[in-house]
């Protein structure tokens, strides 16, 4: 099945390490890092549109239960998309994201969370385990998905960094929670930022720079945004996560930038910019193989 989507050609400082690759399971689409992929203890993916059951602006590999979708529709889509990528229904955890910094340390106790069983526990963008088996699941439709694995210490980390997000650096309070809790080493841990939206397309207000300007060092602004005629600006959420990479003590050849946008190929991924409230949700699976 070719999926169509469209690379980005923009500089980043580690050029060499952004590859995100279209792969398909059982008719399933994803795409996938080979970063992660070549550890051999993670299963993980990145939804797209294409693969599921549902209809209408929903159509079709929807994975959100709050977007007005029929709910039977869019576990048959958790089915599918696990089969996919190795994981069981049962043994996934579903974020509840309120784009706050609040990373949880996800346990036995929470499997299926969400999904199998009631969500137990809500305002929280950032889940980190190191139990086999349990599959972190997070919510996208132009933010920022980050991935973690820590393969010397069998752990690993999925967060949600929209612009709030990033202000926050929930990236780098997730490697914390992941070296306080597991004991990891940030130096042992793969980083990858998963498909979003490109600066090109992230248009934002003063205010919103305000805040990025108070907490990124100015050195880094000229990289982050820049002010167009109409006093707005174009923010780069992409480079301030890999900044946030960098500042949490992960080295560069342990980082994959993505280069595939939401909005560019809205066609193909689900955007919010592109489609507003009348779409379906992304997700980010990682998961520890049992």
């Amino acid at each position: 099945m070719s999926i169509g989507i469209h690379y980005k050609n923009q500089q980043h400082i580690y050029d060499e390490v952004q590859y995100p690759l279209e792969k398909t399971g059982d008719s399933v689409p994803y795409l996938s890092y080979p970063l992660l992929s070549e550890t051999g203890i993670v299963n993980h993916g990145f939804s797209t549109k294409l693969g599921g059951v549902s209809e209408g602006c929903y159509a079709s590999m929807n994975l959100g239960f709050n977007r007005g979708d029929a709910e039977e529709n869019v576990r048959e889509n958790y089915r599918r998309f696990g089969a996919a990528i190795g994981v069981e229904v049962e043994d996934m955890v579903l974020s509840k994201q309120t784009h706050t910094t609040n990373v949880r340390i996800i346990t036995e106790a929470d499997r299926g969370n969400g999904l199998t069983v009631p969500q137990a526990f809500s305002d929280v963008d950032g889940m980190i385990t190191n139990v086999p088996g349990l599959c972190l699941v997070t919510f996208y439709a132009d933010c920022v998905p980050l991935y973690f694995v820590d393969p010397v210490r069998k752990a690993i980390g999925l967060s949600h960094s929209g612009w709030r997000g990033s202000v926050g650096k929930i990236g780098k309070i997730t490697v914390e929670q992941m070296v306080q809790t597991y004991g990891c080493n940030p130096s042992d841990i793969l980083a990858t930022i998963g498909p979003s939206v490109c600066q090109d397309c992230y248009e934002v207000s003063e205010d919103v720079i305000e805040q990025f300007r108070t907490h990124y060092d100015e050195t880094y602004w000229e990289s982050l945004f820049y002010k167009k005629e109409n006093g707005h600006y174009q923010l780069n959420l992409w480079r301030a996560n890999e900044i946030v990479f960098l500042e949490s003590g992960i080295l560069p050849e342990h980082m994959a930038v993505s280069n595939v946008c939401t909005h560019c190929n809205h066609e193909v991924l689900y955007s919010h910019r592109a489609m507003g409230n009348e779409r379906g949700s992304l997700c980010a699976f990682l998961a520890l193989k049992k």
